[in-house]
């Protein structure tokens, strides 16, 4: 593996002496510059895997060296040596995209990390061991490096693992990330929303189904755990899972046996099973929506993504990213972002997180006419994301309980009438009004109340 380059960008010629030493020391090479317009010079026939600069220099100092760099290419880690003094400066530009910052007299360990954690970027890290694994995952977050971490000892295991986060954050990613760390990573990875299939199909569609065995099974179909054979199922919107399927996900997680929809034989699987949810499990076992057996079974080890607010560094090597493959896929030559657009998208909360600021991008780039994308596509597709586009297990919430207001209002709140009408039992139709708080006696009489 070639050697990650660092820029060191520093007008004290002893100080900038000492640190490339040490750089070298650890695997790095080094180019140097002694002023910040010298390293202008140097980046323009150089491409280095991070830059290392002091904040306060003769002529153009850290920060605006920074900036420059930054409205040029938005996805080279700048990292700032910096005095007490300007600390506050080194902090706020942390929210624009600068990769970290250290204080002088800093710790070299603490340095060396940080530049290992800004060259795995560009696939050039001096750290031992091969993180193709998680190529994937675009990150410099310390919060995200830990959970990658935690998540790369758990691929090692047998142990089931459940993925939490809010919408958008990236769970089949790291699912995907996982088993290629996993010594099942040369066998299949199947991956199926749960709550994206009707429950009448998704029996079928996870245990498989025998010839013969409803309207239209013309031959056997195996299911996604006879095909994942060997190597992982990963189980999108765990929480959405009808009840009667939970019993049968518990019995191939206890018995290692899958019985296909009308077969009289079960069938021995040997997967591994992620899962992932971005609901409270703890609060649906209290509603009665989910299995308090099985999710002790599930969530044998749990990772939590954290949403993209609180990772912000990722925002501007997230557009990037997004932005080179978004060029490629439309053939445009758009090169950048606007130093106020990049500094829109790091502000922006992100409540769809990387899902959303992909497809904010997308319309960016579909309506971009000039080189660089302005704040002003940058803010239009912020004001224009589909709000009123829920996830579907919303939706189908949503419906639900409008549906139960209907037939309360047509019964006047009589229970039985409402599951005859629905054609459910009044067991389940009880478990679903409280779900949704629905009170049947203050839809009685509603017209003589009136």
């Amino acid at each position: 593996m070639k050697k990650p380059c660092i820029l060191v960008v520093d007008d004290d010629a002893a100080l900038r002496e000492l640190i490339t030493l040490r750089l070298e020391a650890n695997g790095f090479r080094v180019e140097a510059a002694d002023s910040g317009e010298a390293a202008l010079a140097r980046l323009a026939v150089l491409r280095p895997d991070a830059v290392l600069t002091d904040m306060q220099m003769a002529g153009m100092d850290g920060m605006a060296l920074f900036n420059a760099i930054r409205s040029r290419d938005p996805a080279l880690p700048v990292i700032v040596l910096t005095a007490h003094g300007t600390i506050p400066d080194a902090v706020a530009a942390t929210q624009q995209g600068l990769f970290g910052y250290l204080t002088k007299p800093y710790d070299a360990a603490t340095l060396i990390d940080l530049l290992k954690r800004a060259t795995r970027l560009s696939g050039s890290s001096p750290e031992v061991g091969d993180d193709s694994w998680r190529s994937e995952i675009v990150t410099v977050s310390p919060a995200m490096d830990a959970l990658l971490a935690e998540a790369k000892l758990a691929a090692q295991s047998e142990a089931s693992l459940l993925i939490q986060g809010e919408s958008g954050t990236g769970k089949e990613l790291l699912a995907r990330a996982i088993h290629r760390a996993s010594p099942r990573g040369k066998k299949p990875f199947v991956a199926i929303n749960c709550g994206a299939i009707p429950a009448e199909l998704l029996e079928s569609e996870l245990f498989g189904h025998v010839k013969g065995a409803f309207t239209g099974a013309t031959r056997d179909h195996p299911g996604l755990f006879q095909s994942a054979q060997g190597g992982t199922v990963f189980l999108d919107e765990i929480g959405d899972m009808p009840l009667p399927l939970q019993v049968k996900l518990l019995r191939v997680l206890q018995e290692g046996e899958v019985r296909p929809v009308g077969a009289t034989e079960t069938r021995a699987v040997d997967v591994r099973i992620l899962s992932a949810t971005h609901r409270n499990l703890e609060e649906a076992i209290a509603e009665g929506g989910f299995r308090e057996d099985l999710y002790y079974r599930l969530n044998v080890v749990s990772l939590t993504l954290p949403p993209l607010r609180e990772r912000r560094e990722d925002i501007p090597l997230l557009a990037q990213h997004f932005l080179g493959m978004l060029t490629e896929k439309y053939g445009r030559r758009i090169r950048g972002f606007a130093p106020d657009a990049l500094d829109m998208l790091a502000a922006a909360d992100w409540p769809g997180n990387i899902r959303q600021l992909s497809n904010a991008l997308e319309q960016c780039v579909a309506l971009c006419t000039t080189s660089t994308i302005p704040a002003s596509l940058v803010a239009r597709a912020l004001r224009d994301k589909p709000a009123e586009i829920q996830p579907l297990a919303e939706a189908r919430a949503d419906f639900e309980r409008d549906y139960l207001i209907n037939l309360l209002k047509l019964t006047r709140g009589q229970v039985s009438e409402v599951a005859r009408l629905a054609g459910r039992n009044r067991t389940e139709v009880y478990r679903l009004l409280q779900r949704h708080g629905l009170t049947p006696a203050l839809f009685k009489d509603r017209d003589e109340a009136g």
